[in-house]
């Protein structure tokens, strides 16, 4: 199983950590379902940009994004060229790591 590799982030993942997860997932459900609670407002549909995410090393493994997943992209905040919606980005067979941007768009955020 591939594994995960959350870099620290203040409020999700303060420590960083290390997730495995199966091949055919994506970044956003092994995510939620480890107990890190990434936004992901529109249900993981590809509708919005809250679980943007900055792929640090294995990139190339999660496979292209599609035209829509890049035309939300461009509205991400952080956006760098090795930007994902994590919805979108689907697990292979090679270890990833993954930074989750310290802000997102999302003005309705839950719990703040």
């Amino acid at each position: 199983m591939p594994v995960i590799k959350i870099l620290p982030h203040a409020e999700l993942c303060p420590e960083g950590r290390a997730i495995e997860a199966p091949a055919g997932t994506s970044v956003c459900e092994a995510l939620l379902e480890n107990g890190i609670e990434i936004e992901h407002a529109c249900e993981m549909s590809c509708a919005c940009t809250t679980c943007h995410v900055v792929v640090r090393e294995g990139y190339a493994s999660l496979g292209e994004p599609d035209e829509s997943e890049e035309d939300l992209l461009d509205r991400a905040w952080g956006l760098e060229p090795q930007s994902r919606l994590s919805c979108q980005a689907i697990l292979a067979a090679t270890d990833v790591t993954i930074e989750i941007p310290k802000y997102t768009i999302n003005h309705a955020r839950e719990k703040h």
